[in-house]
């Protein structure tokens, strides 16, 4: 997953404390006496300093990953967890600060070959590379919580793609289990404190996902708020089809018109082709509800048939 590989971003604190103990070290041992010894060990504590605040902000930009370049889907859930546009500025500001803590640490190292009394100049030189991150402890801060949001998503990733829609216990985690080979793998996701299953299947050459995202669809559209309806909206840019399962037997704990009113909702805000199949045959034999296919997850009667159908609508 493309925010997997963000590291902790650490605070104003972290990276001065590290900056300023590496120099330390690095003038550990060093002879101070006379002037030129003293000197090339201010200027050795400098640039070491300046290095490792340098080094540690570039490496923090570069591991977030270009919003110019990200798949639309990551942009999309990217937009609705955190401000992208700040994130943009955030980052932006450590560049800047990297950039800037480099050309200080050259100049006062140049400033102390000009000076009787260098370790004045050193101080000096900390204090101006403390301030400027100090300038950007807010961009630290934010990018660290940004970090933490994104790298809780999922991995979904831009294959051909079956979402799993239906109110709970209607057989939804059942039916990825059974259409799925492997495991699913289960990601915490943010929108909701329900999680997100995601299971993989083969056909062919081709690999399939399906995606059971139960905290984003399991309630009318109507008592969404603007988040998850964005969270709905960033599914679109998959190439997916939805598979609503339907309960009749109710044994769900839902009354088969709440599962119909919310079938509706799907199909007029979801913007994805839907494909209906009423579940639990073995609980209900007189299924009053219009549907494409009828399955039992429990039995797996008609399950092959509902991926087959999927799998249709995926190329058309």
């Amino acid at each position: 997953m493309i925010f997997e590989k963000i590291s902790t971003v650490p605070t104003e604190d972290e990276l001065v404390d590290k900056a300023f103990r590496r120099a330390s070290r690095a003038n550990a041992g060093k002879e101070r006496g006379g002037r030129e010894a003293a000197l090339k060990a201010d200027e050795s504590m400098v640039l070491t300093a300046g290095n490792i605040l340098t080094d540690n902000l570039s490496n923090i930009v570069r591991r977030f990953p270009s919003f110019e370049t990200i798949p639309p889907f990551y942009y999309e859930l990217a937009q609705i967890l955190v401000d992208v546009d700040r994130m943009r500025q955030s980052l932006s500001r450590l560049d800047w600060a990297s950039y800037k803590i480099h050309d200080l640490s050259r100049e006062y190292v140049q400033k102390m070959r000009g000076t009787p009394s260098s370790p004045q100049v050193r101080k000096e030189a900390f204090g101006r590379m403390a301030s400027v991150i100090s300038s950007i402890k807010k961009d630290l801060l934010y990018l660290n919580e940004a970090r933490n949001k994104l790298r809780k998503l999922p991995d979904v990733r831009e294959e051909p793609t079956i979402v799993v829609a239906g109110y709970p216990n209607v057989g939804k985690s059942s039916f990825v289990a059974a259409v799925t080979d492997a495991r699913p793998e289960v990601a915490s996701y943010p929108f909701t404190t329900k999680g997100v299953t995601i299971g993989h299947f083969m056909r062919g050459y081709n690999r399939y996902q399906v995606i059971d995202t139960p905290g984003l669809l399991d309630r009318p559209m109507s008592d969404r708020n603007e988040v998850e309806m964005q969270a709905i909206t960033a599914l679109k840019y998959l190439d997916a089809v939805v598979i609503f399962i339907l309960d009749p037997s109710e044994t769900c704990g839902y009354e088969i018109s709440q599962q119909v009113k919310l079938l509706d909702d799907v199909r007029d805000n979801f913007g994805l082709p839907v494909l209906v199949a009423a579940n639990k045959l073995d609980l209900c034999e007189n299924n009053t509800v219009k549907v494409d296919i009828e399955m039992s997850t429990l039995s797996g009667e008609g399950i092959d048939e509902a991926l087959s159908l999927l799998l249709e609508r995926l190329e058309e």
